[in-house]
């Protein structure tokens, strides 16, 4: 008698997406495995930011967890089942990748989180333009407990908080609470559980009335300018503010001021 051989169970889809009145929720959905970034979440985001970034339509990005946890970073026993420098090489190879495309990105993106942000996790929130988070909220770089410096997520959080706030969650591995994490410009805005998906909502709206080339000119300029030194940061800024002056969008938001009236945008 013939045996019949068992088909491979694959993994449901790791990412749900929602688009509502130009804002697109991307939702990490394996909340068995704590949302942590396997290689196959991790493509799943990059494929929906390089479609994103080319939508004209897409105003702001908010990226969200289902579960108690918004991620837990790594997949480590993904990791382990192929423990080479060639697999690991590529696997941080794809996260930095994918948390540059959000630094990259024309759109504003959002990270709405609640419950533990770890390592990487605790990377994609950083790496994000804005955040906000509920009052359960923890946030850690905790690598060093398992022999592992979070060098990666150093990169991201770095570039969010001061050096002597960083060091002390990259040496401790220890948790910060939301509130902490505010004051340490981790995030941008603390909130009750109940009232996250309010107050992350709230948040976009007020971003996607803005003219949208406004908003990635002056994004992409954001983060260009503050790796410059401060003579060369004024030169590019200056030269960015005259063709952005030059643009249809201005040009329509300054007289509907003057006229007192709503802006109507073209997007030019």
């Amino acid at each position: 008698m013939a045996i019949k051989a068992k088909k491979k169970q694959q993994e449901p889809m790791p990412l749900l997406r929602s688009d509502a009145g130009g804002v697109v929720k991307l939702t990490l959905d394996r909340p068995q495995a704590r949302n942590s970034l396997s290689t196959g979440l991790m493509a799943a985001l990059q494929a929906e930011l390089d479609q994103i970034h080319m939508a004209a339509d897409t105003r702001v990005v908010v990226i969200a967890a289902t579960g108690d946890i918004f991620c837990a970073g790594h997949d480590l026993k993904e990791i382990r089942t192929n423990p080479s420098q060639e697999a690991y090489q590529a696997l941080f190879n794809q996260c930095a990748r994918l948390m540059a495309s959000i630094v990259n990105l024309p759109q504003p993106v959002i990270a709405q989180v609640q419950g533990m942000a770890t390592a990487a996790g605790c990377q994609l929130v950083a790496s994000c333009d804005l955040a906000v988070a509920s009052m359960s909220a923890r946030f850690c770089t905790p690598g060093v407990h398992i022999g592992l410096f979070c060098s990666t997520p150093m990169v991201a959080l770095s570039r969010n908080v001061s050096r002597k706030a960083a060091m002390e969650m990259l040496l401790t591995g220890e948790s910060v609470d939301a509130k902490v994490a505010q004051n340490w410009g981790l995030v941008n805005r603390v909130v009750a559980d109940a009232k996250l998906d309010q107050e992350v909502d709230n948040l976009c709206t007020k971003i996607a009335e803005k003219s949208p080339l406004t908003i990635s000119t002056g994004k992409q300029a954001f983060y260009r300018q503050i790796e410059m030194g401060l003579d060369e940061a004024y030169d590019y800024a200056s030269q960015v503010m005259t063709e952005n002056m030059l643009a249809k969008d201005a040009e329509e938001g300054i007289d509907a001021f003057l006229q007192k009236r709503p802006p109507v945008w073209c997007g030019k």
